[in-house]
């Protein structure tokens, strides 16, 4: 919404405005990339006109949304589910990836998904089963071990924490 009414408030007409990305009709001036960036900057985003940072940014999304926002466990790998959608070679993705961000497709994709179990041991509503079930790893002993190489806990030690904590605001 904000990027639309900044849009708008320059006179720009687009075509798409979605997570991370805005296709507009008209070529925009130096001035008013300026004038948005400046604008979008006190909204606490930023304008992104290098390639590199971009295709950065969209493999991340695709990351999140795959973590975040879907259930269904791709039915082919990381790899090529990047390259298919982002139309690149993966050897290039991952190669421009670990440049830009210092570390490797893989393991910003398990940084999401163990950040993605944390959430649910806290929801406390999926035993750790149906977490490893739902998060697609291929055991509960591969999910604790993923869990413990990233956290330095077990799920069921992180679980209790979160308990620990409440136990001792309820005796406040």
């Amino acid at each position: 919404m904000v990027v639309k009414a900044e849009l708008e408030k320059l006179g720009l007409h687009f075509i798409v405005v979605g997570l991370g990305e805005v296709e507009i009709m008209e070529d925009i001036s130096k001035t008013q990339l300026k004038l948005l960036d400046s604008s979008l900057r006190k909204a606490g985003l930023e304008v992104m006109d290098d390639k590199k940072t971009i295709l950065v940014e969209r493999i991340k999304t695709t990351i999140i949304e795959l973590i975040h926002y879907n259930d269904k466990q791709l039915k082919i790998n990381l790899s090529n589910h990047l390259s298919e959608k982002l139309n690149h070679n993966y050897t290039y993705l991952s190669n421009l990836f670990s440049e830009v961000r210092g570390t490797t497709i893989e393991k910003y994709y398990l940084s999401h998904k163990i950040e993605r179990v944390k959430e649910l041991l806290i929801y406390d509503e999926l035993n750790l089963s149906e977490i490893a079930l739902k998060m697609h790893f291929s055991s509960v002993a591969h999910l604790s071990n993923q869990f413990k190489k990233m956290t330095g806990l077990t799920p069921s030690y992180f679980k209790n924490l979160k308990h620990k904590r409440r136990s001792v605001l309820g005796n406040v």
